[in-house]
C-alpha cells in the first residue's frame, strides 16, 4: 500500500525494553518510528507473530499497518479485524485513503471487494471464514487483531479465542491491545496455541502525557498529586453520608465546562454513561453557553449543510434538534442516534469546531478522535447487571482521548466527584497500573461445535484443550484444576448431545440440518428449526421480516412499543412461538445454561410499517425506542436473512420471499453499504 520501511539518512541507535539494540531509526510513510514501533520491526521481518500493548494513541496501528505492507510486498494478502462494524468501517475509510483499489469490506451488513489485497472485517465474520470457507484464507498471510483486550468480554470473547486456536497454521498474527496486566500469560497461551513463538511487547508512557483532576461540584478543580484528598467536609452526595438518600447538588451539574473553558482546555470529551444523560446534558448545557464565535458559528453550520448533502441526510426532528446544539459548538453522540447522525457528528468533531462532545464509552473503542481534555461524568456505570465501579482498563481507555499529538503538550483528565459511593481509594485504582487481566470467555456455540464436529470428530474436547481458558487453569491446584476440565467436557457433551437429538449430528458427521446452522451466527437452531418446520413457507415477506426481527430483537427497559394488529401475524405467532419454546425446553432437559432466545414480537409494529414505507420520524408513532436501535434491530434482521440465503440451495423455494423481505428492510437509513458509499 506504498508505505515501504526506510532508514533515516541519520539514524539513532534504538534499544527495546531489555536493553537489546534494535538497529536504527527507520521511517513509515513519514513518520518516524518510536521505541516500540522500532522493537516490532524485526520479529515482523521474520514474519513472527506479535502481541502489542500500549496506551491509547501510543502509535499501536502503524506496527499493523508495516505488517501489512510486508505482506503485501511478498505478494500476500492481509486482514485487519475490529471487534464493532463501527471501528471496521473507519478503518475501511482510513486504509482506502491510502489505496482506493486495494481495500475490502466485510461486516454483517457489508460486503465490498471480498478478494482485495487487505480485507477490513469484523472478528465474528473472520472466525466463521475460518470454518466456512478456511480455502478463501490460503493467500492470507497477516491477521491484525485489532482491541483484542475484547477477548475478555462475557458475551463475544470467545470469538477471538476460537479465532487464535482454528486459524490456518500459516497465518501470522499481530495483536494490538489496551494495557493488560498478564500480557505476558496472554503472550504464553498464542505461542503454545499457534506453535510459534509471539513477540511480546509492552508499551507503558503516552505520547501526551496526563494531568489528573477531581472536580467537586461547588467547591471547584484540584489536581491528583499522590493521595487522593477530598476537600475538608465535602459531600459528594449533596447530602447526608450515610443513613441520608444524598441527593445531587442543586448547582449547575456542567460547571466544569466553564471552568476548563476559562483555561482554554476546550475541545472536551465529556463521558456519560446513560445515552439519555448525553442528550440531557448536551440540552442543559447549550441552554446557558454558546462555545462559538460567531464566524466559528457560520463555518460549524455551513459544514453541517455539507455533510448533510454528502450523506443524503433526511430532514428530521432530531437533525433539527443536532442543529441547534452544533451551532453552539456542542454535540452528543451515542448508540441510540441513526448511524447517519453519528457519522454528522463525527466528522463535525474531526474539523476542531466541536467544543464540547456529550458521548458514550464507545467513541472511545479504537477511532482516533482525540480532545485537549476528557471529562468523566461518573466514575460508575450500568454493566447490564448493576451499578458499579469503572473497571481501570475502562477508565484509561477513555481517558486516553486526551491529549492530541502535535496540538497539545499535556491532556486534561477530570472526573466529577458527587456520588456518595466513590471513596478517594477507588480513584486511586482507576489511576494506578494495576490494570485487570484478560479472562477467557471460553463458550463454544452450536454453530462452532457442528463445525468442529466435521472436521475433529471424536477429538471434539481438543478444541478445550487447546483455549486460553485451559491454559490458565492448568495453572490453579489440582482440585480446582481438574473441576473445571470437568465441567467444561460437560458443557460440550451436552450441547453436542441437544445436537444429536435435534437431528444436526451423527456419529458419522453433519446432516442437512447441521450444514445450514454451521453458517447462521447466534441464531442457528431458532432459524433452522422453523426452517426445518415448515412454518416459514407459509409467510409472506413482511411476516418472514417481522419472524426474524423478533428472533434478533432484545427490549431495552422503559422502552415502549405499539401493539401489532393480531391478524398481521395471524395463527403463525404461536406456532413460531412454540418451536423456539421446545428448544428451549431440550436445554433445559440437559442442564444446558440458557442460550435459545425466544422470539420477542414488540418489535414487529416498527418492522411492519418500515416494510410499508414508514420513515424514522414516523416510528416516534409506534415506539419510544431510539431510532439507532431500531437500524440496528433491522440491519441484524437483513445480516440473519442473508445468512439463511447462504445456506439454502440457489433455486430453494424460499429464497424469492428472503429476497423479497431483504430488500424491503434494507432501504434509506437502514442501508448500512449506502452510508460507506455516500462517503
Amino acid at each position: 500500500m506504498g508505505g515501504d520501511v526506510a532508514a533515516r539518512d541519520a539514524p539513532d541507535e534504538v534499544e527495546d525494553a531489555s536493553g537489546r539494540p534494535v538497529g536504527p531509526r527507520e521511517t513509515f510513510r513519514g513518520l518516524t518510528l518510536n521505541d516500540f514501533q522500532m522493537h516490532a520491526l524485526g520479529p515482523l521481518r521474520e514474519g513472527r507473530p506479535v502481541l502489542l500493548a500500549a496506551p491509547t494513541g501510543a502509535g499501536k496501528t502503524l506496527v499493523a499497518e508495516m505488517a501489512i505492507d510486508m505482506s503485501l510486498q511478498r505478494g500476500k494478502r492481509a486482514i485487519y479485524t475490529a471487534p464493532i462494524k463501527a471501528l471496521s468501517n473507519q478503518k475501511y475509510r482510513d486504509f482506502k485513503a491510502i489505496d482506493p483499489e486495494g481495500v475490502g469490506l466485510m461486516t454483517g451488513d457489508v460486503t465490498i471487494n471480498p478478494s482485495a489485497p487487505v480485507l477490513i472485517m469484523t472478528t465474528e465474520i473472520f472466525r466463521n471464514t475460518i470454518f466456512e470457507n478456511p480455502a478463501s484464507l490460503a493467500d492470507v498471510e497477516t491477521v491484525v487483531f485489532d482491541e483484542i483486550h475484547y477477548m475478555d468480554d462475557p458475551g463475544r470473547g470467545t470469538v477471538w479465542e476460537e479465532s487464535i486456536i482454528f486459524a490456518p497454521e500459516h497465518i501470522r498474527f499481530v495483536c494490538l491491545s489496551a494495557t493488560i496486566s498478564n500480557l505476558k500469560q496472554y503472550g504464553e497461551w498464542i505461542s503454545a496455541a499457534r506453535g510459534r513463538e509471539v513477540e511480546v511487547i509492552r508499551h507503558t508512557e503516552r505520547p501526551v502525557p496526563l494531568d489528573h483532576y477531581l472536580f467537586f461540584p461547588g467547591a471547584g478543580l484540584r489536581r491528583i498529586d499522590g493521595k487522593v484528598k477530598f476537600p475538608k467536609g465535602f459531600d459528594p452526595g449533596g447530602g447526608r453520608r450515610r443513613g441520608g438518600k444524598g441527593g445531587r447538588s442543586t448547582k449547575d451539574r456542567n460547571e466544569v465546562v466553564d471552568v476548563l473553558r476559562r483555561s482554554n482546555d476546550l475541545p472536551v470529551l465529556f463521558f456519560c454513561f446513560s445515552r439519555k444523560d448525553c442528550e440531557r446534558r448536551a440540552l442543559e448545557t447549550a441552554r446557558h453557553r454558546n462555545l462559538l464565535a460567531p464566524e466559528e458559528t457560520q463555518e460549524i453550520e455551513a459544514l453541517f449543510e455539507d455533510v448533510c448533502t454528502t450523506f443524503e441526510i433526511e430532514p428530521g426532528v432530531e437533525l433539527e434538534e443536532l442543529r441547534s446544539l452544533v451551532s453552539k459548538g456542542i454535540a452528543h453522540h451515542h448508540a441510540g442516534m441513526l448511524p447517519l447522525h453519528k457519522e454528522l457528528v463525527e466528522r463535525l468533531f474531526t474539523s476542531g469546531l466541536l467544543r464540547l462532545l456529550f458521548a458514550t464509552e464507545t467513541f472511545s473503542l479504537g477511532i482516533n478522535m482525540p480532545a485537549r481534555s476528557v471529562v468523566f461524568a461518573s466514575l460508575r456505570k450500568f454493566d447490564g447487571v448493576g451499578f458499579g465501579p469503572l473497571k481501570v482498563r475502562e477508565y484509561q481507555q477513555m481517558a486516553g482521548r486526551a491529549g492530541r499529538q502535535g496540538i497539545d503538550d499535556k491532556g486534561i483528565v477530570v472526573s466529577i466527584v458527587d456520588d456518595h459511593r466513590v471513596q478517594p481509594q477507588d480513584i486511586e485504582r482507576l489511576i494506578g497500573n494495576d490494570v485487570e487481566p484478560v479472562i477467557s470467555r471460553f463458550n463454544l456455540s452450536y454453530a462452532t461445535l457442528i463445525n468442529l464436529h466435521r472436521t475433529l470428530g471424536d477429538k471434539l474436547h481438543e478444541a478445550w484443550e487447546r483455549s486460553f481458558n485451559n491454559f490458565q487453569w492448568a495453572r490453579m491446584s489440582r482440585k480446582k484444576r481438574e473441576r473445571n476440565e470437568e465441567k467444561q467436557r460437560h458443557a460440550i457433551d451436552q450441547r453436542m448431545r441437544l445436537l444429536r437429538d435435534c437431528g444436526y449430528v451423527t456419529e458419522d458427521g453433519v446432516t442437512d440440518k447441521g450444514r445450514i446452522a454451521s453458517v447462521i451466527s447466534g441464531y442457528e437452531l431458532q432459524v433452522v428449526e422453523l426452517l426445518d418446520s415448515g412454518i416459514l413457507e407459509w409467510l409472506d415477506e413482511v411476516q418472514l421480516a417481522i419472524t426474524f426481527a423478533a428472533l434478533v430483537f432484545e427490549e431495552r427497559k422503559n422502552d415502549l412499543f405499539r401493539r401489532l394488529k393480531q391478524g398481521v401475524m395471524g395463527p403463525y405467532r404461536r406456532d413460531i412461538e412454540n418451536v423456539v419454546a421446545t428448544l428451549q425446553k431440550a436445554e433445559r432437559d440437559l442442564g444446558i445454561p440458557s442460550t435459545i432466545k425466544a422470539p420477542d414480537f414488540k418489535i414487529g409494529i416498527v418492522v411492519h410499517a418500515w416494510c410499508h414505507g414508514a420513515t424514522f420520524d414516523d416510528m416516534r408513532e409506534h415506539t419510544t425506542a431510539p431510532n439507532g436501535d431500531l437500524v440496528r434491530v433491522m440491519r441484524l434482521t437483513v445480516q440473519l436473512l442473508r445468512q439463511l440465503r447462504h445456506a439454502l440451495p440457489r433455486n430453494h423455494a424460499l429464497g424469492t420471499l428472503i429476497d423479497r423481505a431483504r430488500d424491503l428492510l434494507n432501504r434509506s437509513e437502514v442501508d448500512a453499504a449506502r452510508q460507506l458509499e455516500l462517503g
